[in-house]
């Protein structure tokens, strides 16, 4: 099986594709890993050291709908027809693939199938799609210092299922935990030093 940052390259730059890319349209790409492939590819954008406004939310719901389908013990994902034909402009998506295949790249230096009852055990699957749908819900929450940590608990988390290495989904789940506590204190920072949750999600969805 190739690695995902050659599929990806071959799929969005070497092969000829429309100016609008579907998310319906990129699920051949995954095969019988879709889960963790979908994971992936809807954390990257939030978890680049690179700005990327306007996409946690989304995702983040994706992630969400799709975490609770992986704790059910669904094997193949179902999303709303519109959700399944929203898209994004070809140029926005070769941009994140570029910024984020040198992190893929070393992340699958590392990986080989190990601990594989981690990624493939039902009580692991439901593990890891409880702390996928919590940091989702993390990623919704329009306040600075929420989004990163989170999707990049997500990203490696995920990489680590689709690649049935149950020691990088281990270490992503650590980052779970540690974006659980760092976004759970700025929440309270935020509500605690006189700001109101509901007066941030007015100002950000404001702006």
């Amino acid at each position: 099986m190739a690695k995902l940052s050659v599929e990806l390259n071959r799929y969005f730059f070497q092969e000829e594709r429309s100016s609008d890319v579907k998310l319906i349209d990129i699920l051949e790409l995954a095969g019988e890993r879709v889960f963790g492939f979908l994971f992936v590819i809807l954390a990257l954008p939030s978890a680049l050291p690179v700005p990327a406004p306007g996409y946690s939310i989304p995702f983040g719901i994706l992630m969400f709908l799709l975490a609770i389908q992986l704790i059910a013990g669904a094997k193949i994902p179902w999303l709303p027809e519109r959700m399944m034909k929203g898209s994004m402009k070809l140029k926005t998506v070769q941009a994140f693939i570029k910024k984020g295949n040198p992190w893929l790249q070393r992340i699958e230096s590392l990986t080989r199938p190990r601990m594989t009852y981690i990624c493939a055990s039902v009580p692991g699957r439901i593990i890891i799609g409880v702390a996928i749908a919590l940091m989702s819900i993390s990623m919704m929450i329009p306040i600075p210092g929420t989004n990163t940590l989170p999707a990049i608990g997500i990203f490696v988390t995920a990489f680590g299922l689709q690649e049935d290495d149950g020691f990088i989904s281990l270490g992503g789940l650590v980052i779970c935990c540690l974006a659980a506590v760092l976004s759970t204190s700025i929440i309270m920072v935020a509500i605690w030093g006189g700001t109101s949750l509901v007066d941030i999600i007015k100002e950000a969805l404001g702006r």
